[in-house]
């Protein structure tokens, strides 16, 4: 019975695996072009998506070492790189946010706004559908697997999907009315999430049921 469990745990942590890897492309290529558009058009909004993108980059890759800390050495000697992942990841978040209040802050004092990008819109739009799938899939195994850092990274996806949101909002809202100052607004919104997410990625919040 307990091999049974060890066995379908190790099924488990390899779909984790492909998930992060899958996130990784992903995730390259979201960064790319949102920092791109966002530094061409200006932008505050994409740029701090783009920049939350490569946040993720980073998370995936400690997730991928959590994981592998695992395979190589068992269950028990994760926890410490379970704990070292949502830190890392709490203090990413937080420093994201100050950035976006801080650009955000100085657009609206200056009057400086933001062009619209295609290519934003673009990856902003086609981000959502991939955020939701990956995330869904991503605390399914958290949750069968009881794995604190992996639901972070998976909150961290869902913040993601909203940030695309909130993106394509400000971006059409922009074309349609022109208001120079529709992209700093926007990019406030975003704040919110990001102290919220980091606040509980950095206090490492029990997981799923199966470590209390």
């Amino acid at each position: 019975m307990q091999q049974a469990l060890a066995l379908d745990r190790r099924a488990l942590i390899g779909q984790a695996f492909r998930l992060e890897w899958a996130t990784l492309g992903w995730m390259t290529i979201e960064a790319v072009v949102a920092i791109g558009a966002g530094i061409s058009a200006g932008s505050l909004s994409l740029l701090a998506f783009g920049l939350d993108s490569g946040i993720e980059l980073i998370s995936a890759c400690v997730l991928i070492w959590r994981l592998s800390v695992e395979l190589r050495h068992g269950q028990e000697f994760s926890e410490s790189a379970e704990q070292l992942a949502s830190k890392i990841g709490g203090a990413l978040l937080f420093a994201l946010a100050a950035y976006v209040l801080a650009s955000a802050g100085w657009s609206l004092a200056t009057g400086h706004g933001q062009e619209f990008s295609v290519p934003g819109l673009a990856v902003t739009v086609a981000a959502i559908p991939v955020m939701y799938v990956l995330a869904k899939r991503k605390l399914n195994v958290a949750e069968a697997i009881g794995s604190r850092a992996l639901r972070t990274d998976a909150v961290e996806s869902i913040t993601c999907g909203y940030l695309a949101v909130v993106v394509v909002i400000g971006l059409v809202a922009e074309l349609l009315t022109g208001f120079w100052w529709v992209d700093a607004v926007t990019s406030l919104a975003i704040v919110w999430f990001l102290i919220k997410e980091g606040r509980e990625a950095w206090a490492g919040e029990e997981c799923c049921g199966h470590n209390h």
